[in-house]
């Protein structure tokens, strides 16, 4: 950094209180060598969470006035400062939150400009309607819930439902483009059958003639048997050195990521995997649906189990391991690379020394109930 004079630093001052600035002293902030993000490595432990749904379960009622959504989000630290609420980001542009509906809980519809999608992490009986078509939830499915669409979820069954909740919040906040509509009926009618998208996709990667304009909304459910197909399918394969095998959800109408805005992923780590490192400017929010391993992240050692959310930074260096001796593990993650792409932004770069294998200077210690 420049050693400025006295009278320069005066100057700089009296720009500052007529809102004005200095490039050439700011210049280095603006013009990065490397991304620099506000949002860090960071873990969240299931029964961290879990633990303050079960407290919101007795506080509030979803749908009876009290609340619209029983959600708690991811916070994080990095972003703290940001106001309001932090942005709602787990990273600098994906809200992460798990949502929990009891049996007989109607979440009412409403709309907005953040894209959605869900990932069903456990518990039987729910249901999500999206723009005239009820959805079953189960788990392992993902579903989506592009920009604009009208969305109310509901619980038939006699358990509590847990699911993931993405959005793109925080790009809607820093791009100030937020708009929310609420329906005038809790639920919103059905227009086609139930589970109507899902049926007419049975056949796999096939897709019905009149599908060949693209349509938003062409597949809403994604089945965790057929994900699983997929990667079982892969398996016969060597393994991708940093992912293990891994899918994304693509839209069957246009090719592209399922959802607009969201891209999101499922993969699976075969037994002993230890992956090597690289770093991207697109951003990750990760789920472990079933496994235990760790992750690195610029030399930190994250370790995970089922249900535990991870965050993983534009630019971070990371690798991903695999501790089990013999049960694979499942890591379904989201990712802005969608709109990284639409701006040419995306760039990784592999890492290079000892064999590309970062050295393990710390433990992340998680916050515990």
């Amino acid at each position: 950094m420049a050693a400025w004079s006295k009278d320069l630093e005066q100057f700089h001052e009296e720009l500052d209180s007529v809102n004005l600035g200095p490039l050439w002293a700011h210049i280095h902030h603006m013009n990065t060598i490397e991304p620099k993000s506000k949002a860090i490595p960071y873990l969240w432990k299931s029964e961290l969470i879990e633990s303050y749904l079960t407290r919101a379960e007795k506080l509030l009622e979803v749908g009876t006035g009290s609340a619209e959504r029983r959600a708690v989000y991811l916070v994080n630290p990095g972003m703290k400062h940001l106001k309001p609420i932090a942005w709602g980001g787990a990273t600098q542009t994906l809200y992460a939150a798990v949502q929990a509906v009891k049996p007989g809980e109607i979440a009412p519809s409403h709309r907005h400009t953040a894209t959605a999608l869900r990932f069903v992490m456990k518990g039987k009986g729910g249901f999500g309607r999206v723009d005239g078509e009820q959805i079953t939830f189960s788990p392992g499915d993902y579903l989506i819930t592009p920009t604009w669409s009208w969305h109310d979820h509901t619980n038939k069954g006699d358990e509590t439902v847990f699911w993931m909740d993405c959005l793109d919040t925080p790009f809607i906040m820093a791009m100030d483009v937020s708009f929310t509509e609420f329906h005038p009926d809790k639920q919103q009618p059905l227009l086609v059958p139930d589970d109507f998208s899902s049926k007419r996709y049975q056949g796999g990667m096939v897709r019905p003639l009149n599908d060949r304009q693209p349509k938003n909304v062409a597949l809403g459910r994604f089945k965790w048997e057929l994900t699983k197909n997929a990667l079982d399918g892969l398996s016969e394969f060597p393994a991708d050195p940093f992912e293990g095998y891994a899918v994304e959800y693509i839209n069957p109408s246009t090719g592209k990521d399922a959802n607009d805005r969201i891209g999101a992923r499922m993969q699976k780590l075969p037994a002993g995997f230890k992956g090597t490192a690289h770093r991207h400017v697109h951003s990750n929010v990760y789920h472990v649906h079933k496994g235990q391993g760790y992750t690195v992240m610029n030399g930190v050692r994250f370790d995970w189990s089922e249900g535990d959310f991870f965050a993983v930074p534009a630019w971070t260096w990371h690798e991903h391991v695999n501790t089990s001796s013999s049960e694979e593990a499942y890591l379904f993650s989201t990712n802005d690379l969608p709109i990284l792409e639409a701006f040419r932004f995306e760039r990784q770069e592999d890492y290079k020394e000892n064999n590309g294998h970062q050295d393990i200077n710390d433990v992340f210690v998680p916050i515990r109930p």
